[in-house]
């Protein structure tokens, strides 16, 4: 295709963009994407097996859903009357949003640093995105926000309950504030993806804020190959946003499974536990290294800021270890790295890494 067509065809800001980045983490201690490094115990893997290979793959969902649906709201704490939309990961409900809520001159709003895909989703959708800094210690700064909100009146806000890449699990009486000085100008969407994690949530508060939407996805709770986001509001709410969501979005094997895993959610709380205990266990560690500031994390990960960053995370990628190098996502996060929380073996080989590269550039500095 030539380059000429390109340009003719192709938003000039999308051509502007990179596609998202996803690295190579073959051979690699994988601790760069949050995922729950555990899987099902042998004979729930082979029920599962049993329940997929059952599903007819000629046929398409059955669009309602009903029954993951239901399973959702019951196992996830959807208060009575209020229903779930389901998305291809909460990707996809972000999109779905930002569809619905593109009017003319529309703008969304969100604290940075953030999920990147809060911004991304609304230059697709045509919106303009307004970030507003937290502050040093990765706290919101409540005055800005207030302020941005009476500027900007956006019509969507989004709060990460915790934060990515942060790890942050902001003040309920600031997202209180928030919720209160959006009303009924626009929506607040509150993103749990990392709910199991926190153990707080705002999704038993639906029925107090016309305005709330709360968002979740099974990604972190050990589910993140599926791909199946779900999201909680008023019926109102969800009825203008199904429209805007593709038909049979969710597919047979994605629903099969969910349904299934629903069914054991025993098993998808004991690992949760399983990796708040090596959260502490893990931050601690990272402590005791020297010279290196462990911020507190509600989530599945840890954010650190070391000196020499970039260095430190080339070492570990020579180790065969792969992290997230945060610093090159916002100002804030200058000299961070974001850590997923492992298995006892794996957070072992994280750290020996992280001692090894440090050892590396303590020999380097005297040379």
């Amino acid at each position: 295709m030539s380059k000429s067509l390109v340009e003719r065809i192709i938003r000039a800001d999308v051509r502007a963009l990179s596609a998202y980045p996803v690295p190579d983490a073959a051979g690699f201690v994988k601790l760069d994407a949050m995922e729950n490094p555990y899987t099902l115990p042998p004979a729930l893997r082979v029920e599962l097996g049993q329940r997929l290979a059952d599903v007819a793959l000629n046929r398409y969902p059955v669009p309602s859903y009903t029954q993951l649906k239901a399973k959702l709201c019951r196992h996830m704490g959807v208060p009575a009357g209020f229903d779930v939309l389901l998305g291809n990961g909460s990707d996809e409900l972000i999109s779905i949003v930002s569809v619905a809520c593109a009017r003319a001159g529309a703008k969304v709003l969100a604290p940075e640093p953030g999920f990147v895909m809060y911004g991304v989703s609304a230059k697709f959708a045509g919106l303009d995105y307004v970030g507003v800094p937290l502050k040093a210690d990765f706290t919101l700064d409540l005055d800005a926000m207030l302020a941005a909100i009476a500027e900007h009146q956006p019509a969507i806000t989004y709060l990460a309950y915790p934060n990515n890449p942060t790890g942050t699990l902001y003040g309920a009486g600031d997202m209180e504030a928030i919720l209160r000085a959006v009303a009924d100008n626009g929506i607040v969407v509150v993103d749990e993806a990392y709910q199991p994690f926190a153990q707080e949530s705002f999704m038993p508060r639906l029925p107090e804020f016309n305005n709330l939407v709360v968002m979740r996805t099974v990604s972190k709770l050990g589910l993140a190959g599926i791909r199946l986001g779900y999201m909680a509001a008023g019926a109102a709410l969800l009825q203008e946003f199904d429209k805007v969501r593709p038909p049979y979005n969710i597919n047979v094997l994605t629903q099969t499974a969910a349904e299934f895993v629903l069914d054991h959610t025993a098993e998808l709380d004991r690992q949760a536990a399983a990796l708040r205990s090596a959260r502490s266990d893990l931050a601690a560690a990272i402590s005791a290294v020297g010279a290196i500031e462990v911020f507190p994390s509600a989530a599945n990960f840890l954010l650190i800021r070391l000196a020499n960053a970039d260095k430190v995370f080339a070492g570990l990628l020579q180790r065969k270890v792969l992290v997230k190098n945060a610093g090159k996502m916002h100002p804030l996060l200058k000299n961070c790295l974001r850590v997923n929380v492992s298995t006892p073996e794996e957070n072992a080989s994280f750290l020996v890494a992280l001692k090894e590269s440090l050892q590396e550039l303590s020999r380097e500095s005297l040379l």
